[in-house]
């Protein structure tokens, strides 16, 4: 019997994966491949392109060889700020250049000084300045320093549209990698900004895709079409099965190294404050504005576990045993008060580490005790860095993914923070791969979608 599926390449910077969803959108099979880095032309580490390019057609014939799977449409979720660029023939022109490179400083200051300056131009890109992650300025890089290559450049496409032309031979540029602080879309005009068209870069980029259309590609062995999405932006894709299951406003923080602060019911245009504490615009699958930002505290927890571990000698993954206790909080808050009014009044630092990497461990009597005060004060930044694309907004829910909706520590802290909300701890098999396949649901998926794709845990108020 066939089982009729839609397939997914899922980018990520680590891992790379092939996912098949049957029709009620159910893992059917997952299969992960990770890729040695190379070095670039100027000696930088960088992903290899041309490796996981030949992976992705190798796949897509294995695919085409499957006698109890039907493929029914393909669609792809792939990491941002990365410009693959492509020759009159589509061929590939450069190594995939990692965004986490240093930009370089007077190039830099140049382009802010001809187009009016860091925060005019970030608050009309609703982009904060962050070098190679401005994939724009990538361009502009190349424009500036490398003129005669520029020149030759017919496409440049983002990661994810990239590997839709892999699959498609289609060329289109997506909204989703366009409006993700990129300095290229002027949130206010709802198109280019202008200085991408003085820049001439406009021309380098395919036509806009609605994130939700699709092209046909020959792929049954019969020869029947199927369709194909132009792929999006990781983000955005993760966003798009709670806009789908969930009416009401809401706010998803999606936790991990960065914990994001998701507002998709928050159009209010950026401040230069917000700016300044890390704050940015997405533009979602359906075009519309989602304030987001960004607080490091997965990175935290991560460092501060580590010295809590070796402090008490215990077992690297101890912190996963530890389940919220009232009492601890309590005793914590009585010995220091000014934790307990810092989380009420939501003070933060942005994207910094919590004021726990200063604490002496040895006023702690033990691993429970410290990992407490870890966490409350990881939250106290959270509450401060959330509540920025709160305020002003009707939203009463907000849901948590990846790894912090699993600590019970974390989400009771949370809901503690903010009495007035009702806060969930949420669960989604492989969100961003779920995201591109329902973005296209209409055109291969003839039942409705299952209201079952996420699972919550409600936390009420400690």
């Amino acid at each position: 019997m066939l089982t009729s599926v839609i397939a997914i390449f899922d980018i990520g910077k680590t891992n790379k994966k092939i996912i098949l969803f049957d029709k009620n959108y159910k893992l059917v099979s997952e299969q992960t491949k990770q890729f040695t880095e190379i070095k670039d032309d100027n000696g930088k580490i960088c992903e290899d392109i041309e490796a996981i390019t030949l992976w992705i057609k190798d796949t897509i014939a294995f695919l085409q060889l499957l006698d109890n799977i039907k493929i029914e449409a393909f669609n792809v979720s792939a990491y941002g700020a990365s410009f693959v660029h492509l020759d009159a023939d589509f061929k590939l022109l450069t190594p995939l250049y990692n965004y986490l490179n240093p930009y370089p400083e007077l190039l830099q200051k140049h382009f802010y000084e001809t187009y009016g300056g860091e925060v005019s131009l970030s608050m009309q890109t609703a982009s904060p300045v962050l070098g190679n992650l401005n994939s724009g300025l990538q361009l502009y890089r190349l424009k500036h320093e490398r003129p005669q290559l520029f020149k030759t450049i017919h496409y440049s496409l983002h990661l994810p549209q990239y590997i839709s032309h892999v699959i498609t031979s289609m060329a289109c540029t997506d909204i989703t990698s366009i409006g993700c602080h990129t300095h290229l879309w002027d949130f206010k005009k709802n198109s280019y900004h202008d200085w991408v068209i003085q820049e001439g870069l406009d021309l380098k980029f395919p036509p806009l895709l609605k994130s939700d259309n699709i092209v046909l590609i020959p792929f049954a062995k019969n020869g029947e079409p199927v369709p194909a999405g132009g792929g999006l932006h990781d983000s955005s894709a993760a966003l798009i099965p709670y806009f789908t299951t969930f009416k009401e406003p809401f706010i998803l923080i999606s936790t991990g190294t960065w914990c994001i602060s998701l507002n998709p019911f928050n159009a209010s245009p950026l401040t230069e404050e917000e700016l300044k504490k890390d704050c940015l615009c997405y533009l979602s699958y359906l075009g519309t504005p989602v304030k987001a930002s960004r607080l490091f505290a997965g990175n935290d927890h991560e460092q501060q576990t580590k010295r809590i571990t070796t402090h008490f000698k215990t077992r690297r993954d101890y912190y996963k045993s530890i389940v919220y206790s009232h009492s601890i909080v309590t005793a914590l808050f009585k010995s220091d008060e000014s934790s307990k009014n810092q989380m009420k009044k939501g003070f933060g630092r942005g994207a910094e580490n919590s004021v726990f990497e200063s604490r002496d461990l040895a006023r702690y009597d033990s691993f429970e005790e410290a990992y407490h005060q870890l966490m409350i004060d990881i939250i106290t930044m959270q509450s401060a860095s959330t509540e920025l694309v709160l305020k002003n907004t009707s939203v009463k829910r907000i849901f948590v993914d990846g790894g912090f909706s699993k600590n019970s520590v974390y989400m009771n802290l949370l809901a503690d923070s903010f009495p007035q909300m009702e806060v969930f701890g949420a669960t989604v098999a492989q969100s961003t791969s779920l995201g591109a396949a329902l973005a296209i649901h209409r055109h291969w998926n003839n039942l409705p979608i299952p209201d079952d794709l996420i699972d919550l845990k409600y936390y009420p108020r400690p």
